[in-house]
């Protein structure tokens, strides 16, 4: 089996965006379709296929547009969580920070509490 390859995303990521818009105008969008065609007489399959293009395509955009600056007001730090490679490199420079041995408190072998030399 292969491994699964990665990649780093500068900027938006528009594959999450429209992942995001299309399940996110079926969970919203398709009840609310449902809701406003109570309010139309649809007699036939092609006036019930223009009303769902004519109300899904606006409900559609609007939930594109929404998505899509919610995604690039989080990736420019404006109250979004930030991106895994911030958290990751984060989480290295600590992993840095404590490899670093602390430094010691006692006297060196030249000097004692006071300062004095030892011979």
């Amino acid at each position: 089996m292969q491994p699964v390859e990665r990649a780093e995303y500068e900027g938006v990521d528009y594959a999450w965006v429209m992942q995001t818009t299309f399940v996110v105008t079926i969970l919203v969008g398709a009840p609310a379709a449902a809701l406003l065609s109570t309010l139309v007489t649809l007699e036939t399959w092609g006036a019930r296929a223009a009303f769902a293009v004519q109300i899904g395509a606006p409900i559609w955009f609007v939930t594109a547009v929404a998505v899509a600056l919610y995604a690039r007001r989080a990736e420019a730090g404006d109250g979004g969580s930030g991106s895994d490679a911030d958290a990751s490199a984060e989480r290295d420079a600590d992993a840095d920070a404590g490899d670093a041995e602390p430094e010691s408190t006692e006297p060196t072998d030249e000097q004692t509490d006071e300062g004095e030399k030892i011979d």
